[in-house]
């Protein structure tokens, strides 16, 4: 267990009961979360790879534009 980990569940030890399970249940999802992300990129890669090439030819064919953060 790394230092940052072990700080962090010494001050989750200081909360109540609910406030542990509360946390505890969403470093749960988030785990879980990325394990789906990674099963479903790890099943699909051919899919990505065509998408990423459909977007580089877009690109290259000048039918992109800059993503402009102020008209989001």
């Amino acid at each position: 267990m790394t230092e940052l980990l072990e700080r962090a569940i010494a001050k989750l030890k200081t909360l109540s009961a609910s406030e542990q399970d509360a946390i505890a249940s969403m470093i749960l999802e988030e785990l879980q979360d990325d394990l789906r992300w990674d099963r479903a990129f790890a099943s699909s890669p051919d899919v990505l790879a065509k998408l990423a090439a459909s977007a580089m030819a877009e690109y290259h064919a000048g039918k992109t534009q800059e993503l402009d953060p102020e008209t989001l």
